[in-house]
């Protein structure tokens, strides 16, 4: 019966696939280009700033958003920048005549990206505040203390845009929701994959375990190979993820976490709020799973009702599996590519 449900949606995944597979650019298809970027200001005095303004580098361009400042705000000395693997950081300081609180900080360009840019304010008397800027708002005005729930608001706003935007992650959910039969056992398939990756994202960004990303990335894009080629196994064979599911994405979910804890590196945490952030960004995550998931179920509820006949099943089910399969060994050669001498 559960077979009944999905299997009209096969060929909805298969195209959604395969828009996944031509977003990502031919030279660097990539499953996380959705890596935001991050601006620090900390108040040295009421007129006194130092900023640290870490961009993204996309296909080796950095990329192209400039910061504009009110009137009357000058730097101090040079800018110094660095790159690093995947980022430009560029430290500056600025004096604004009356201070920052109340006045907006523009990012030139941003509208013409799908990045966001988190920001961090703190204040020389310890307050602080954090807001998350869209590229459809690409502005922020400068706003005085805040308490602990805006700044979870901020992290689970970033869960849940990383987790639209990580490819990878999400056709590895639903190769499993095309991949388990019956909806207990997909139920605890997934219970037991956000189980696993919500361990893993806490003593990671917690930095009780330390694991390169260049090498679990990679892993990540083969266990998304790993589930398309079991999809395409039609033989009658009783193997370890046909007779535990859960065992198999409790297993990758514990990679994928480390994947999770990769992007919240990426800003960091409040140093006053970690379990509180890291707890709001983790349900942003699980937000967004299931959002797609119930589309999907949706969808299929709705397109179950057209009829659709088993040779048009059996077509749709190879054609996702091989949209996905391949679209992951891409990323997984690239990504080896990536880290090896």
């Amino acid at each position: 019966m559960a077979w009944a449900v999905r299997a009209p949606v096969l060929w909805l995944v298969a195209l959604a696939q395969g828009v996944v597979g031509g977003l990502a650019p031919a030279g660097d298809a990539r499953a996380h280009d959705t890596r935001p970027g991050y601006l620090e200001i900390t108040e040295q005095t009421p007129r006194r700033y130092e900023l640290i303004w870490r961009t993204p580098v996309f296909s080796g361009s950095r990329l192209s958003v400039v910061l504009r400042f009110p009137d009357g705000v000058r730097t101090q000395g040079e800018p110094v920048e660095r790159e690093f693997r995947g980022s430009v950081v560029e430290r500056r300081v600025i004096e604004a005549p009356h201070g920052l609180v109340g006045t907006r900080i523009e990012f030139i360009g941003l509208e013409t990206t799908i990045t966001d840019v988190l920001v961090r304010v703190q204040r020389s008397d310890g307050s602080h505040s954090t807001a998350l800027v869209h590229p459809s708002q690409p502005w922020l005005q400068v706003q005085g203390s805040q308490g602990p729930w805006s700044t979870a608001l901020v992290y689970l706003r970033h869960g849940v845009t990383h987790i639209a935007g990580g490819y990878d992650h999400l056709l590895f959910v639903l190769g499993l929701f095309l991949l388990v039969r019956g909806v207990r056992a997909l139920v605890a398939t997934i219970t037991a994959f956000t189980a696993a990756h919500s361990v893993t994202l806490a003593v990671s960004t917690l930095e009780w375990v330390r694991v390169p990303q260049p090498p679990v990335e990679a892993i990540i894009a083969l266990s998304l190979v790993v589930v398309a080629a079991e999809i395409l196994d039609t033989q009658p064979r009783a193997t370890l993820i046909r007779r535990r599911p859960w065992v198999v994405a409790l297993s990758f979910g514990l990679l994928h976490g480390f994947g999770f804890a990769g992007a919240l590196a990426d800003i960091g945490l409040p140093g006053d709020s970690v379990p509180l952030a890291l707890f709001a960004f983790n349900a942003g995550v699980e937000i967004g799973q299931l959002a797609l998931i119930s589309v999907f179920l949706l969808v299929s509820h709705v397109c179950d009702r057209l009829g659709a006949s088993a040779r048009s099943r059996a077509h749709a089910r190879s054609l996702a599996a091989y949209s996905a399969g391949t679209l992951a060994s891409f990323w997984f050669f690239e990504r080896l590519a990536g880290f090896m001498p």
